[in-house]
């Protein structure tokens, strides 16, 4: 259902081969868990960072074997978010999703600390992240 694809956004992206109906769960983001002290020492030298932060401690998705949610794209105009609850990191639909349709969500606060550009393309878009 979900595929590594070349993405018009940024880098590869994953896209779906069927449509995902609004507030649908995806899947949940896999990866190591590590503490927040790890997650910030490794973001700072990381140029893709797909780590995401919890009230106690992190998922790096940039280790080998992480799953296939570690290549959702942000855009300042998504159609997925992430919601963060029991120490899982799990990915819903915001609105319907169409068969073919690269998945974003909106990264919100990042390690970039709002200096990397953003290549959404969106006309919503916020410019950096």
């Amino acid at each position: 259902m979900l595929r590594k694809g070349k993405s018009h956004i940024e880098g590869a992206g994953l896209f779906t081969d069927a449509p995902i109906p609004a507030r649908k769960k995806i899947g949940e983001l896999t990866g190591e868990k590590i503490s927040l002290r790890e997650a910030r020492r490794r973001a700072k030298r990381l140029k893709r960072i797909a780590i995401v932060e919890m009230d106690k401690g992190a998922i790096d998705a940039t280790v080998r074997g992480a799953g296939p949610l570690r290549y959702v794209n942000h855009s300042c105009d998504p159609n997925s978010y992430i919601r963060i609850a029991y120490n899982r990191v799990e990915f819903y639909a915001l609105r319907a999703i169409k068969a073919g349709e690269e998945l974003t969500c909106d990264y919100g606060a990042t390690q970039h600390e709002g200096k990397l550009p953003c290549r959404c393309n969106s006309p919503k878009c916020r410019q950096f992240l």
